[in-house]
């Protein structure tokens, strides 16, 4: 039996935020996968090594957790005033299926750098020192978003002094705004600043549902027996307490109206997230540094792919700006009232600051703009080669 080369693919792996994904250009995928379909998800899963049963990815470039399963497509926008469409795909690790049903705020923060690279940004538009505005199409959601991406000598300046907490090394600053992310639609789907909600194993249960960058599930963290300050180990060691956790999030995700039936809602990890909210404590993040109580807002806990995240996914930071700055909210609560244009939360890995533009019009709450720091890199760029 003969056996095909390997299919060779012009590709750029970048940390952006606290993930790392796979970067490539629309128009240099093998013409089957520049659409979507069975082809294009099939490539991807190849790319990145899944579904791997033994959950660790050796066979591809991911790294068997939801924040390094990641893939990227960009390509240049023909909307007027936007640079670049850029569409996001979260692979599973143990089953054969991209959701394309979602954002990746932390890979936003290198679709900026990327476009600018590859060329997809027109050159009048890139300073030869300065800050560039690149105008993001995120396909996915149908969200406009604007990466201030810093340019030294004409190039993407990537180095710098920027620390973000569950990235080991500082590097420049990237600004994200994340344009009026909830569109038309409320930033309370239910209308309710506190809904309630039935969960098996939890009883009835307080729950605020918020739109905002991606649809998110925030309970208190008392509630469902927690404290909040969990780090990694505390719940992802112990598989019946995760698949507790997945319980409640199908439940919210109904509850939430964003599918009719528990099952629909089990088929879709990536949305909605769970996140758990308390009231400032102190602890210690798991790169060992102390967090102080009067140094933060709240706390916030947040699942991805069934796994405590090891810090904040940029999605999930959106709605938390969003619930913080909506009055009456839980996280609104924990972080003390009143309205919140602006809160630090810690999370597993450290601190993140966020703010958010929010008004209230015929009873009903929407989002102007979110805004956050990130950091983003090229870590390896070339070819990826999958078999043919």
């Amino acid at each position: 039996m003969s056996h095909g080369p390997q299919l060779r693919i012009p590709a750029t792996y970048m940390r952006g935020g606290t993930s790392k994904g796979v970067f490539f250009r629309l128009d240099e995928l093998p013409e089957p996968a520049r659409k979507p379909g069975p082809e294009r998800d099939g490539l991807l899963l190849r790319v990145i090594g899944s579904p791997d049963p033994y959950g660790k990815h050796t066979d591809g470039m991911g790294g068997a957790t939801s924040s390094t399963s990641k893939t990227v497509i960009l390509s240049k926008s023909e909307r007027p005033d936007h640079d670049v469409d850029y569409l996001f795909g979260q692979v599973s690790i143990d089953q054969p299926f991209v959701d394309w049903s979602g954002n990746c705020g932390n890979l936003t923060a290198a679709v900026g750098s990327f476009a600018i690279a590859k060329g997809l940004v027109d050159s009048e538009r890139v300073p030869q020192n300065g800050i560039c505005q690149v105008r993001i199409w995120q396909a996915n959601i149908e969200k406009t978003i604007v990466a201030h991406v810093p340019i030294s000598n004409g190039q993407v300046q990537e180095t710098g002094d920027f620390e973000l907490d569950g990235v080991t090394f500082p590097a420049a600053e990237v600004r994200i705004d994340f344009m009026d992310p909830t569109g038309d639609a409320p930033a309370l789907p239910t209308g309710g600043v506190v809904d309630e909600f039935e969960a098996p194993g939890f009883g009835l249960l307080q729950a605020s549902f918020i739109s905002a960058g991606i649809p998110t599930i925030f309970v208190n963290a008392a509630d469902i027996g927690m404290g909040g300050t969990e780090l990694q180990a505390a719940i992802n060691d112990h598989p019946e307490l995760l698949t507790r956790l997945e319980s409640l999030r199908a439940h919210g995700a109904v509850a939430m109206g964003l599918f009719q039936h528990v099952e629909e809602a089990r088929q879709r990890q990536h949305t909605p997230k769970l996140a758990w909210v308390s009231a400032p404590a102190d602890y210690v993040a798991s790169s060992g540094k102390p967090v102080a109580a009067a140094d933060i807002d709240l706390n916030v806990r947040a699942m991805s792919m069934g796994k405590l995240h090891h810090a904040m996914m940029g999605t999930a930071a959106v709605a938390i700006a969003a619930a913080a700055a909506i009055p009456g909210t839980l996280v609104n609560q924990a972080a003390g009232g009143a309205g919140q244009d602006g809160v630090r939360f810690g999370h597993p890995s450290g601190t993140l600051t966020v703010g958010a533009s929010v008004d209230q019009s015929g009873g009903e709450w929407r989002v102007n703009r979110v805004s956050m720091s990130r950091s983003a890199r090229v870590l390896m760029e070339g070819w990826v080669r999958v078999p043919g």
